[in-house]
């Protein structure tokens, strides 16, 4: 991810392939059966037959499963929404000439970078909670926002650089300055390339949302949790959870699929 191939001539967009989250499918694959598809079905269709042959265990969680898993969307879309423009910032830090900014905020990368998540969320909940009366909700976004805009502003830094210099080069002699430059010519051919590792990220973040439950928020885990711990149905509970995630990981996969092929057919026009 942090050495991005240049575009071609054709100015064909890059794709920043990353490792720590969902598979993205090809926009352009136009088979119906791929492995997306058979992995989709595929959970659907053994969740319904789990239902459907033994009801009394697999019936009652998924109807108390949806509880926990508006929380989690809740959690995943507050934390996108205050990510995303913190990664951007940070890739630019990055990327400045400014040697404190840049210092600063590569500190903020490898600082955020080299713990793990789930001691980042005990910290920023109980420091948070000696200062300020933090609900868990809240401290559980700013948790995710810290974490994933570290590897969000890689991304961000990766793409950016993915740009030639000859497109700044062109936009300084109109008479752009550097803002301009960044705004209107660097960061529309940079999204374009970053679009699949930004998503990415954010079903990574889904992913991790599963964390938030040690800090009582009542999400798709922590409900579950509760149900296993009364019916004793910890294996039955955790199978359908599992296939809770990959269901909507595999659709949320979909969505970016289906936005990049949208950006590259406006992009020819």
């Amino acid at each position: 991810m942090d050495n991005a191939a240049m575009p071609d001539p054709e100015n064909v967009p890059v794709r920043i392939e990353v490792t720590d989250g969902a598979s993205i499918p090809d926009p352009k694959d136009p088979r119906i059966i791929t492995a997306w598809s058979i992995s989709l079905f595929g959970a659907i269709l053994t969740l319904v037959l789990l239902c459907f042959c033994i009801p009394d265990r697999y019936v009652p969680i998924v109807k108390k499963l949806p509880e926990g898993i508006w929380i989690t969307f809740q959690v995943t879309v507050f934390s996108i929404i205050f990510t995303i423009p913190l990664g951007c910032m940070v890739g630019l830090g990055r990327l400045s000439r400014f040697r404190p900014l840049n210092l600063l905020v590569s500190t903020y990368v490898e600082v955020i970078r080299g713990i793990p998540l789930l001691v980042q969320l005990f910290y920023i909940y109980y420091g948070m909670s000696k200062l300020l009366n933090v609900p868990a909700k809240v401290a559980a976004v700013v948790s995710l926002t810290f974490c994933y805009g570290a590897y969000m502003g890689e991304v961000f830094r990766a793409g950016i650089s993915a740009i030639p210099k000859g497109q700044t080069e062109a936009a300084r002699s109109l008479g752009f300055n550097r803002v301009q430059t960044m705004w209107y010519i660097i960061l529309p051919q940079a999204w374009r390339t970053i679009l699949p590792p930004v998503g990415n990220e954010c079903i990574a973040l889904l992913k991790d949302t599963s964390l938030i439950s040690i800090l009582a928020v009542p999400d798709l885990l922590r409900v579950a949790r509760e149900h296993a711990s009364t019916s004793f149905h910890y294996f039955e509970t955790y199978t359908v959870v599992a296939i809770f995630f990959l269901i909507i990981t595999l659709i949320l996969s979909k969505c970016v699929s289906i936005m990049e092929l949208r950006l590259s057919h406006y992009d020819r026009r």
